[in-house]
């Protein structure tokens, strides 16, 4: 038998403030895309805000349904659209920010692993790691790269 240990870096912000002025954009624009969440069965509003490198920031909010499985979340909205819409502009960074009822929730909410697959992929589709930033009023979360958020992950290298 063999151990491994996996390890992962992330950086903790106290505030928006210790961000550079990208970041703090980035967090902003997902916390308005959170407002255009359709999300009457979970009360909760997430919203993701994609910054490609030509400067542009792509926003997606969750969209939900009756049918659970027929709704989609915001970093897949976010990031299925800016991959349409720019696809020669890689991503550099995506921001996710979320709220309910009692306003913006305290500690930062990290993708599902579906999310976490898609941003995988699309790192993988510029062939560049971007960063994450998941936003909470207590604090901030800052991940350099998919792989950190989702480690032993599927890849293209599986399939050979």
């Amino acid at each position: 038998m063999k151990t491994i240990t996996i390890d992962t870096t992330i950086s903790i912000y106290n505030s928006t403030t210790e961000l550079n002025q990208t970041e703090q954009q980035l967090i902003s624009a997902a916390q308005d895309a959170s407002k255009t969440a359709y999300s009457p069965y979970s009360n909760f509003n997430v919203g993701a805000a994609v910054l490609l490198e030509n400067g542009t920031i792509v926003t997606g909010s969750n969209q939900e349904n009756a049918a659970y499985p027929s709704g989609l979340c915001a970093e897949r909205v976010a990031l299925f659209y800016a991959n349409a819409q720019f696809p020669n502009e890689a991503v550099i960074g995506i921001a996710i920010a979320a709220s309910n009822a009692n306003g913006w929730v305290k500690t930062p909410i990290s993708p599902c692993g579906a999310c976490r697959q898609v941003l995988l992929e699309t790192e993988h589709r510029y062939q560049q790691d971007f960063y994450t930033l998941l936003s909470g009023e207590s604090y901030i979360y800052k991940i350099n790269a998919a792989k950190d958020l989702l480690p032993l992950c599927f890849s293209d290298e599986n399939l050979l």
